[in-house]
């Protein structure tokens, strides 16, 4: 619980720096609010349908990332127990030094591990970079989703990779 207030903080400053030119003042403070509050990371970080994993520079966190289950996307695949990486995030100025592989890898080992035949993620259509990232660990285009910031639609892409000889 001590790792909330770091949590939000990044979360927030990451989103913003990635996105925050794309929405106006309301939709942007609406969705920082619903997703960045520090009573809604609280909830997360106890709720046993969530895992997280932290990256830290001494004393100063430099990036996470967010599984939780059953996806939301499940609908979307044959996948029979899939899992949705809700954000790997980085502070803007680690970006590029494997930090986000090396969450990656965590992730794809502990859905591993928790018998999930599947890892889903959503990445906002614009982001050619993040899609790239994922390209390279497996992931593919499976469908079009919608992300909602506010009363703003985004166009998003649903990626998934399969987990051979899970369980």
């Amino acid at each position: 619980m001590s790792d909330v207030p770091d949590l939000a903080r990044l979360g927030r400053a990451s989103f913003v720096a990635a996105f925050g030119h794309l929405y106006d003042d309301a939709d942007l403070a609406s969705f920082l609010r619903e997703v960045y509050a520090g009573d809604v990371i609280a909830r997360e970080v106890c709720d046993p349908t969530r895992a997280y994993r932290l990256a830290w520079d001494a004393d100063r966190l430099v990036a996470f990332c967010k599984l939780y289950w059953p996806s939301p996307f499940a609908h979307h695949s044959d996948a029979a127990n899939p899992i949705c990486l809700g954000q790997l995030y980085a502070d803007p100025a680690c970006t590029g030094q494997g930090v986000g592989a090396l969450l990656m890898d965590w992730a794809l080992e502990f859905s591993r591990a928790a018998c999930h035949d599947a890892v889903q993620l959503s990445v906002y259509c614009d982001n050619t970079g993040a899609q790239r990232f994922y390209a390279r660990h497996g992931f593919r285009k499976i469908a079009d989703v919608d992300f909602w910031v506010g009363s703003h639609r985004d166009d998003e892409y649903l990626y998934e990779l399969r987990m051979d000889g899970v369980c």
